[in-house]
């Protein structure tokens, strides 16, 4: 037990207590905050939303955080776990007057606890979980399963900053907070902070117990062990108890963290330590009402939520409700204006150093430009389009090591991904830092570094997590990953965008640094993989989200990437999808032109069609993505040859989200532009890197929909070749000439010769790959020539 004196006890029971009242208050009154006179149906809110189960637990560990942070002087951090704990959090921050300074109309007094009353879970006031809008928050508390992959997101590359992290039992059975406990295995003790999971185990979910909280305490001990933690035990429902002993195990766990730090910082070990963990057992519902219509309820699922349902209709539970308020005293807690009295402050920390006010919750404060280099010290030259190939990601990569080069110092860049980053190609980065690996090595392990940059773990979720946390406390990073694979985290890209959404419409909410994707291994070349790695959907997925925040983009070479790249990196409060593929790739645009068409986003490349003067174009070509793009101009050509008499014209598109209308975009284009682009009543046919449905959603509205007729993958795939893929699919160059016959009016009865040519190449193209296991010769030795 902690040797805490009277004084400090009482204190910290004084603001243990008042956030609880302020969470029971958020959760029912809209009226008579303070209790100066009986409690009546019409101070209660007409609708009972909130969680009050897990907020006592929550309101203990805020006020403990605060003693040794205060006493200690420490730099800290807290990401809130258990989902819709958003009463508790809120009541601290009150408390502490950083929720007053962030809203100044929710003043620290009888009438600013009102409005945080009133506000919460009411129509134009707060959520009932952890958000954007609470002050101190990088973690959204809607979905379950995050916070220890963003507490140790936000530990990486800052060695002063302690982050806890309260896990729920019920969180702690998801697959990503499973898969996070090896977060440690990662974590630099001389660069980086430390994490203290705090694993609260109330007991129960929404209606069932949870596994953690009915394992044995020495079959917890020995999981917890495996993972690589020492555990200390803090379990009671006698609040003075209970406070003496959660003070006693975090002094003994941020000793321990000071000693692994010491030894790793001054000394020079570097075994990888085992850090602290506390399990906190306490009642769910704690201090609530033990029974209401004669159940039990403290203790149990039933105070998950709100314990007492019908308080404006039963007297009774009204009467409870009263009681419940009543039991923590608040005219010991608030004056007479309704502040928090001195008691309940004496361990709370000033400034910055409050949990609501730290700048680390706030990222945007303490984010510093990215580093990038000039481009033109890795751009690839192209004297004429299509005379040369590279690998776009290898060129990238390039890139890649000069920033991780330039922030080898500052420490504020990290690459993230699944076991990939050689696959795609971007290993050159290990020149500049290896990969972040705290446990056993052997003599035949390559580039892995206790100081690395370089994150891989298999664990998508995790990759997400870490980047996710590391981005919103103020520093720059990319994760590349398979593109079929990528879904794995579509419900946690979908949290980060609704937070970005939210936090643009938040002054006090600084930007940051944009949540970038580079996918890659992509579907058309995932011919040897097969059927299972063939999934380019992670595009439609994105672009169902806020049109303000989310950005796709298809760079057809290796020049266009550097661009995109160049810009992503760079921007702010987006989450930014760039799909490029790594195999050998024609070259098509010089740098400047490389800018120039990205600036575009879709543009005209008048080399590739065959128009001539202001003549209206007999049909466009239209491309999105390397493959597509390589596949329009082998059509081109095709009909450059056969059918020279076309006005062809070649249209490339690499933000896809041009496509859209500009009411609905950004960056969408007016309709008078795209139908200059496209036309208005001249077939289009559009070569589409994914599923080819998106295109006609993204451009349903235009005048020329009619006319629009697309090819992309429609889940057509299996182990093959790489051309055989887009035959399957109907993307190939022969299946494209065929399209544009067939859609041209008039040109039908004259080019049947060349339709059936093309025809007999796609059946020649079925037998030879049968035989052979190779892609046609005129297929795999195809360039461009421009005739």
């Amino acid at each position: 037990m902690a040797d805490l004196t009277t004084e400090e006890l009482s204190a910290l029971d004084a603001h243990w207590r008042a956030a609880n009242y302020l969470s029971v208050g958020q959760i029912y009154l809209m009226g008579n905050p303070l209790l100066r006179e009986p409690l009546r149906a019409e101070h209660i809110k007409p609708r009972l939303l909130g969680h009050w189960g897990t907020s006592p637990g929550l309101n203990l560990v805020y006020t403990h955080l605060n003693r040794v942070i205060r006493g200690r002087g420490l730099d800290a951090l807290c990401v809130w776990g258990p989902g819709h704990g958003g009463p508790a959090v809120l009541a601290n921050a009150w408390l502490e007057g950083s929720y007053s300074e962030t809203y100044p109309d929710v003043s620290r007094d009888a009438e600013g606890m009102a409005r945080l009353f009133r506000q919460f879970s009411f129509p134009g006031g707060v959520p009932s979980h952890v958000a954007p809008e609470t002050p101190g928050s990088i973690h959204e508390g809607g979905e379950l399963g995050y916070s220890l992959s963003h507490a140790y997101g936000a530990a990486l590359d800052n060695p002063d900053l302690l982050v806890a992290c309260v896990i729920g039992d019920g969180e702690a059975e998801t697959g990503p907070l499973a898969a996070s406990w090896h977060s440690n295995k990662f974590l630099d003790p001389v660069h980086d902070g430390a994490v203290l999971p705090i694993l609260h185990l109330n007991g129960y979910k929404i209606a069932n117990p949870t596994v953690l909280a009915r394992l044995p305490e020495p079959e917890l001990d020995r999981l917890l062990h495996g993972y690589g933690h020492h555990p200390l035990h803090v379990t009671g429902d006698d609040p003075e108890q209970v406070h003496r002993a959660l003070a006693a195990a975090l002094d003994t766990a941020l000793d321990h963290i000071d000693a692994i730090h010491r030894t790793a910082r001054t000394e020079g070990i570097t075994d990888r330590p085992s850090w602290p963990v506390i399990v906190l057992r306490t009642p769910k519902g704690w201090t609530g009402p033990a029974e209401v219509d004669g159940v039990p309820v403290e203790g149990t699922w039933r105070s998950h939520q709100v314990p007492l349902a019908g308080v404006r209709d039963n007297p009774e539970h009204l009467r409870q409700l009263e009681q419940w308020l009543r039991s923590y005293r608040p005219d010991e807690l608030f004056d007479e204006h309704g502040g928090p009295r001195p008691q309940v402050l004496a361990c709370v920390p000033q400034g910055t150093r409050r949990l609501g006010a730290t700048p680390h919750a706030n990222g945007g404060l303490l984010l510093r430009e990215l580093p990038m280099p000039p481009l033109e010290r890795f751009a690839v030259p192209v004297d004429k389009p299509g005379a040369t190939l590279h690998e776009p990601t290898r060129i990238l990569g390039d890139l890649l090591e000069e920033v991780m080069e330039n922030t080898s110092d500052r420490r504020d860049f990290r690459l993230v991904g699944p076991d990939e980053t050689a696959s795609n190609r971007l290993q050159a980065v290990y020149a500049a830092t290896g990969k972040a690996w705290q446990a056993a090595t052997v003599t035949t392990d390559e580039h892995l570094d206790r100081h690395g940059r370089v994150m891989e773990i298999l664990s998508e979720h995790t990759c997400q997590g870490w980047l996710e946390g590391y981005l919103l406390t103020g520093r720059h990073g990319l994760f590349s990953c398979y593109e079929a694979f990528v879904h794995i985290v579509d419900s946690m890209v979908n949290q980060h965008i609704k937070w970005l959404k939210v936090s643009r419409t938040l002054p006090w909410r600084r930007p940051v640094a944009s949540l970038n994707y580079l996918l890659t291994s992509h579907v058309w070349r995932q011919d040897h993989n097969g059927f299972s790695h063939q999934d380019p959907g992670f595009v439609d997925h994105v672009l169902n989200k806020s049109p303000e925040v989310v950005r796709v983009y298809l760079p057809p070479d290796a020049n266009t990437l550097l661009s995109v790249a160049d810009h992503v990196l760079r921007s702010r409060d987006y989450v930014n999808v760039i799909v490029a593929g790594k195999q050998p790739c024609f070259d098509w645009l010089g740098l400047e032109e490389a800018r120039a068409h990205c600036a575009r986003g879709a543009g005209i490349w008048e080399w590739a069609g065959t128009e001539q003067g202001t003549r209206e174009p007999d049909a466009v070509l239209a491309c999105a993505g390397d493959v597509p793009t390589q596949e329009v101009l082998a059509a081109a050509q095709l009909i450059r040859r056969h059918l020279p008499e076309l006005s062809l014209r070649v249209v490339n598109v690499v933000d896809m989200t041009r496509l859209l209308p500009r009411e609905e975009h950004p960056h969408g284009m007016p309709d008078h532009e795209f139908d200059a682009l496209f036309t208005r009543d001249r077939p289009v046919v559009f070569a589409y890197h994914g599923y080819p449905w998106l295109i006609h959603r993204l451009a349903y509205r235009r005048a020329g929909h009619a006319n629009l007729h697309v090819r992309g993958y429609k889940e057509s795939g299996t182990t093959t070749t790489p051309f055989d893929m887009v035959v399957r699919n109907d993307l190939d160059r022969y299946r494209l000439v065929m399209d544009v016959i067939d859609r041209v009016p008039g040109l039908a009865v004259g080019a049947a010769r060349v339709r059936q040519t093309m025809a007999d190449a796609r059946t020649r193209h079925h037998a030879w790959i049968r035989e052979h296991g190779t892609d046609l010769p005129e297929v795999a030795d195809w360039s461009w020539d421009g005739a």
